[in-house]
């Protein structure tokens, strides 16, 4: 499984779009601040959306497609899946 997810700082004032094979370690390293980089120095600590597939070149067309929405854009979508913006880290649905 592949996963595209979207990460927010405490404030809500940053998001990242991110691709990966295992949500579970990835979203793991940014709340620990072992990724480097931009979710770093953002502190990019919450889950709060994903979509997965089983298509490499699906999921992975589907974060470029996601980084170049505007935020807004970003917003709604987010809150059609997760509408209180809850971090969903302990909630991952690995099937």
């Amino acid at each position: 499984m592949y996963f595209v997810y979207i990460m927010k700082n405490k404030t809500h004032s940053t998001l990242y779009v991110g691709f990966t094979s295992n949500l579970t370690k990835r979203v793991f390293e940014h709340r620990e601040g072992l990724s480097r980089g931009f979710a770093k120095k953002y502190k990019l600590t919450r889950l709060v959306y994903y979509e997965a597939g089983e298509c490499y070149d699906g999921v992975l067309s589907r974060e470029k497609e996601l980084k170049k929405w505007n935020r807004l854009k970003k917003e709604k979508n987010i809150t059609t899946f997760n509408p209180h913006w809850s971090d969903l880290y302990d909630r991952i649905d690995m099937d």
